[in-house]
């Protein structure tokens, strides 16, 4: 396999701008599917789970591999809802590129802003597809415009659409200057098309968009600055060549357009993935750690370096659990010991796949720049590096955002306590923003997760799927709490028995503090008045008691402990009196620093038809929230604003009832704040 030939990318975008259809279309094009599913039929190979078909929504990521002219494409088609963006942001840590779709009429909407921060954070180049431009109220040059000032990347359209709406008819590749024209007809399956020279009613506005373009490129472009400065002919190499290398730089996006629905325009953008997306090779060497040593090394993507690979996706499977991984450097071979270098665990890969949404292929090996699945794991979770046994190498974890929301489940009969406790822990393990724990005060099983909707997907995925009999209570906020003021309390715990006793004996520091982490601790112990081994015991102490708060159980966040003072004894101090000793002195440290009850804050968008404004508004206004900012897009009202989730909740069927089902909306989580007295006296 030709590694230059290899392309790692992603369809990703807005809930409903059209990507599961895209990959559909592609899959058809590319000969991996013989017929095309239809999201409204639930006939999607990308949407496989039964949750997905009956929502019309993708739920997880689904990776499948196929073929495009010389090129090998490995896809993945992400979720568009916010509940589902860990899907999203794991993918894309393991892809080399993306193309994010924009639909005509809707354009930069509130989840395509989140995609694309996550794609800058990995730096991850892009294509633009502006879709659904057969959609009354589709304007290409408009979503170009919102690209260029809500997302702060230049935007450069390569083609420009011929008719719009109704009467859009196929695109003008600004490139080679020929129009591409589909044949519509109703069974038509979107391969016959004719390459033609531009319509005459086109030929101005597209000399006038290829000038435009080529002066974008020059702009940022080296090669091709002093050719355009002179006045020289530049060939459509040059101009293919300096697309491919300002994408791959992150200098620009190219911009495309088309209908994946009426299939036209996905055959260009195939072939736009083969010209300017990066293969493997083009992405820098892979930098990870030695686990041993700390110090920074480096692999190439090449077969010959040593093997190295980043488990991104755990799927339960009934032959044992599918770890999906992504291998940057080396090869695996089925029969293999690798190591899992963050745990320091020998692994044994039985088997390997290549996989196609839900079905897979057995293969013998996986090398460097391809994805796949094994299985055979028993230690590794997503975020884990994988790597050859004598050349250990950790790479960067992936972080995930913490739950909002939580639930309480009962299984209804003790034979049931068993499967629910063991299908937990299997979805917990698949998904790193579901969490489960025992609630110490009501002895009551909580889950807890990114929202409504992941919850209520979680939950009929364990009725449904895993035929779990169990009662599931109401949704409730997962609160945080923090302290109002900086306070010096002294921790002790001495106790005195027969033969050896126990001795911790601290004084911290405890401060509001907004850093990375939520608990910030720093040991500024002089002199060796407590061994280091035991400020490991305090600091340990304090991060586990710092997940039960004061005011309701809730853990705390934004604090910053510092570890001033203390003493020791000769034969009674242990590790285990000084990480009690660390939980006294937090827990009386939080009473007397006023402890504050936080709740989720999230950032809201509504979309609404004009009429609706004024209901819309006063309604989401009896909610407690503030609106930021309104506008318009394409004919719908836009309103932005923050809210707290506790109020949201049920709010999908009020937004519906209000609008006649023709308004939406979208949250993510913002950040904590001070919750008023009403909800503390509701949740105390």
């Amino acid at each position: 396999m030709n590694i230059e030939k290899m392309r790692n990318f992603g369809i990703a975008a807005h809930i409903d701008a059209g990507k599961t259809t895209t990959s559909e279309r592609i899959l058809f094009y590319t000969g991996k599917s013989y017929k095309m599913g239809e999201v409204h039929d639930g006939t999607c190979v990308m949407d496989w789970m039964e949750e997905e078909q009956k929502r019309g929504i993708t739920i997880t990521a689904a990776a499948t591999t196929c073929f495009w002219k010389d090129h090998h494409f490995n896809l993945i088609d992400t979720p568009g809802h916010v509940d589902f963006t860990v899907e999203v942001e794991r993918s894309l840590r393991v892809l080399d590129g993306a193309v994010c779709v924009f639909c005509g009429v809707g354009g930069v909407e509130a989840q395509s802003e989140t995609v694309w921060r996550q794609a800058d954070k990995y730096n991850v180049p892009r294509i633009c597809f502006v879709n659904k431009m057969d959609r009354t109220g589709a304007d290409f040059l408009r979503v170009v415009g919102e690209i260029n000032e809500r997302l702060g990347m230049k935007a450069i359209p390569i083609q420009m659409p011929i008719g719009s709406e109704q009467s859009f008819l196929g695109v003008v590749d600004l490139v080679t200057m020929k129009a591409i024209v589909y044949t519509d007809t109703e069974d038509s399956l979107g391969v016959n098309f004719s390459i033609t020279e531009i319509p005459d009613d086109y030929k101005i506005e597209a000399a006038r968009q290829r000038e435009k373009m080529i002066e974008g490129l020059a702009e940022q472009v080296d090669c091709l600055t002093e050719k355009f400065l002179n006045g020289d002919s530049i060939s459509n190499e040059e101009i293919k060549k300096a697309i491919r290398e300002g994408t791959i730089n992150l200098k620009f996006v190219p911009v495309m357009c088309g209908s994946a629905f009426k299939k036209k325009g996905v055959q260009p953008l195939l072939d736009a993935v083969c010209d300017y997306l990066p293969s493997p090779i083009d992405k820098k060497a892979v930098v990870g750690t030695n686990p041993n040593t700390d110090e920074e090394i480096t692999r190439k993507p090449l077969p010959t370096e040593p093997f190295c690979a980043l488990a991104f996706k755990i799927a339960s499977d009934k032959h044992g659990d599918l770890t999906f991984i992504r291998v940057y450097s080396g090869k695996i071979t089925s029969g293999s010991r690798v190591l899992n270098s963050g745990k320091d665990k020998k692994e044994l890969v039985s088997r390997i796949y290549k996989m196609h949404a839900n079905n897979r292929e057995q293969t013998e090996e996986l090398s460097a720049g391809e994805i796949g699945a094994v299985i055979g794991l028993k230690y590794t979770v997503t975020g884990d590096t994988l790597c050859d046994l004598d050349n250990p190498i950790v790479l960067e974890k992936m972080e995930f955002p913490e739950t909002v929301i939580s639930m309480a489940i009962e299984p209804k009969s003790d034979a049931e306590k068993e499967k629910l406790g063991m299908v937990l822990a299997k979805l917990a393990k698949e998904d790193p923003t579901f969490k489960t724990f025992v609630d110490k005060e009501t002895g009551q099983q909580i889950i807890s997760g990114m929202g409504e909707l992941h919850l209520e997907v979680i939950k009929n995925r364990m009725l449904s799927e895993y035929k779990v009999d169990a009662n599931v209570g109401a949704p409730k906020v997962s609160y945080r709490e923090t302290i109002g003021k900086k306070v010096e309390v002294e921790g002790k715990f001495i106790q005195q028995t027969g033969g050896h006793g126990q001795y911790g004996h601290i004084w911290i520091i405890l401060e509001p503090f907004k850093g990375e982490e939520a608990v910030t601790f720093e040991d500024d112990i002089v002199g060796g008045k407590i061994p280091k081994q035991y400020v490991r015991s305090v600091e340990k102490g304090i991060r586990d008691a710092a997940t039960t708060g004061v005011l309701g159980g809730y853990p705390l966040i934004d604090i910053k402990v510092t570890l001033t003072d203390g003493s020791t004894h000769p034969v009674d101090s242990s590790d285990f009196a000084f990480y009690t000793a660390a939980s006294i002195a937090l827990k009386k440290g939080v009473e007397m620093a006023k402890s504050i009850l936080l709740e989720p804050i999230m950032s809201l968008e509504i979309t609404v038809p004009e009429q609706y404004m004024g209901d819309v508004i006063s309604e989401i206004h009896s909610r407690r929230a503030n609106i930021i900012e309104m506008g318009s897009r394409g004919g719908l009202r836009i309103i932005k604003g923050e809210v707290p989730l506790a109020e949201m909740f049920g709010y999908a069927t009020v937004l519906r009832s209000i609008t006649q089902g023709r308004g939406t909306y979208t949250m993510e989580p913002l950040e904590y704040r001070p919750a008023p007295a009403k909800a503390f006296s509701s949740v105390a």
